[in-house]
């Protein structure tokens, strides 16, 4: 059976603080949910069709950009950063932008592009992930969850790494640890091969 399109989504790591004690943003998903369910994670999701033209503040830095379209279209990494700041807004209530008549303009020039992941051949469901990165400073509103991920919560990092989180999320984790940054445009990208997980550097292999 051919395995499934991985579909573009973008998650944001939102972290509070620095060094040791700096804390990260995680919420936990519903239970009965199709895709890890009752798993913590950061808030995410699906780039939707109009991400690509969404009005912004602001645009992406040009290290971010360059890191993006290293394997991207302009077009889909620059819709890539939109969703990730507009899901986070939608599930968390921070707003990284201004928001006029319902509608978030996000100030794309706050983030970071921290990671990627591809989840397994074998998997129903498949996504190719971005991680995005955004200091809590930057950020507007208040703390309020929209229902799709639950208990909303601050976590130091090696508190966040007891939690039940799935193996990419721990990765991004540690590359928060280490204060990655994204001057490098080769981010990891954590894939799997013959249904192992591995970390490498460089253009997306063939899925």
């Amino acid at each position: 059976m051919k395995p499934a399109r991985p579909k573009d989504a973008a998650s944001l790591v939102i972290v509070r603080g620095r060094g040791p004690e700096a804390q990260v943003l995680l919420g936990r998903r519903e239970p009965k949910g199709r895709f890890m369910p009752n798993v913590w994670v950061f808030p995410g999701g699906s780039v939707d069709r109009g991400d690509a033209d969404a009005r912004a503040l602001g645009e992406l830095r040009p290290g971010v950009r360059r890191a993006l379209e290293h394997e991207s279209s302009p077009r889909r990494a620059r819709a890539l950063a939109v969703a990730a700041l507009r899901e986070t807004y939608e599930e968390t209530g921070l707003c990284f932008g201004r928001v006029e008549d319902g509608q978030l303009l996000p100030e794309l020039s706050c983030v970071r592009y921290l990671a990627r992941a591809i989840t397994p051949a074998r998997s129903p469901i498949r996504y190719h992930a971005r991680f995005f990165c955004a200091e809590q400073a930057d950020a507007h509103g208040e703390l309020v969850g929209n229902g799709e991920l639950l208990e909303l919560a601050w976590f130091g990092i090696e508190e966040a790494l007891t939690l039940r989180i799935i193996d990419v999320t721990a990765f991004v984790l540690r590359q928060v640890m280490q204060d990655a940054r994204c001057d490098d445009p080769k981010v990891p990208l954590y894939c799997y091969r013959a249904g192992k997980p591995r970390v490498i550097r460089g253009r997306m292999p063939s899925t």
